[in-house]
Parts: structure tokens; C-alpha cells; sequence
């Protein structure tokens, strides 16, 4: 299926029924109203299916040649379905077409055993992001990687 990726603002309550379908990611509650409150106020790339948000991804600029995905997440009943790919293919367009040279995402670095984070980091690495660098960054518990992947 080919997925229809639209950039502009996104509903915050998009946002909030997404990561309800994902506490194992988005366990952190204050975390959570952040990315909500980010969604109304930052620019979003997302996909809809029967009038809502199925897949979001948050973006920050950083100069004027990187993007970093803020936060991105795929309605549950949708994992599986190719629109974090879709996402990321059209972020990647968009930012090219805008002389961004470096995309960015920080996740939980792999000194952490979580295994849902060790399959979003197999995500970013199956569309071509690299590992930069694991810093404290988050806290010495929350071990944060930096991944990057040069357009």
C-alpha cells in the first residue's frame, strides 16, 4: 500500500490516542503532554486513515542543513504496515528539497536492555540512519543514541 505523508500540524489528541496504544515506549506521563503540546506547535509529517493520524512524526531544525525526528510513533494496530518508512521516505524528500544535508533521531541507546527500543533502533538502521554517538544525555539510566543518516 502506498501511504499519502502530509506535513503541517497535526491534532495534539492524534498524538495522545497514538501513544496510549504504546506504553511500553511511552511510559513517561510528563514526556508524553510534552510531545502532545509539540504536536500543535511544531512541524509534523503524518499519515491519516478514517479521519485521524495513524503514524506522526515530530520534527526539530537544527541550523540550516540538519532535521532531527523529534519523536515518531505508528498507531499499534498499524506496526508492520511500511508508514514509519513512508514517514521517514517523505521527510527525507521534503528536507532534500529544502537543502537539509543531515537527518537526526535520539532513542534509547543499546546499554539499555529494552527490547522495544532495540526495535526501534533496528528501525532507523533499516532506513539507512547510522549510530553516532551513546551519551548520558537523558540521565545515566537513560542511556541516549544519537543516530544520523546523511542525505
Amino acid at each position: 500500500m502506498t501511504w499519502n505523508v502530509e506535513f503541517g500540524k497535526v491534532a495534539p489528541g492524534d498524538v495522545r490516542r497514538i501513544i496510549a496504544t504504546l506504553p511500553e515506549w511511552f511510559g513517561l506521563p510528563q514526556s508524553n503532554e510534552e510531545y502532545v503540546a509539540a504536536a500543535g506547535e511544531k512541524e509534523t509529517a503524518y499519515i491519516r486513515e478514517g479521519g485521524h493520524a495513524v503514524g506522526v512524526a515530530i520534527l526539530d531544525r537544527h541550523f540550516s542543513h540538519v532535521v532531527e525526528v523529534h519523536f515518531m510513533a505508528v498507531e499499534r494496530s498499524y506496526h508492520g504496515r511500511g508508514i514509519g518508512t513512508a514517514l521517514i521516505a517523505a521527510i527525507e524528500s521534503n528536507a532534500r528539497a529544502q537543502g537539509v544535508r543531515l537527518l537526526e533521531v535520539k532513542t534509547l541507546g543499546p546499554a539499555h536492555p529494552d527490547p522495544g527500543y532495540a526495535q526501534t533502533r533496528h528501525f532507523y538502521e533499516s532506513v539507512g540512519f547510522l549510530p553516532l554517538e551513546e551519551t548520558d544525555l537523558w540521565g545515566e539510566d537513560n542511556p541516549c543514541l544519537i543516530m544520523v543518516k546523511p542525505l
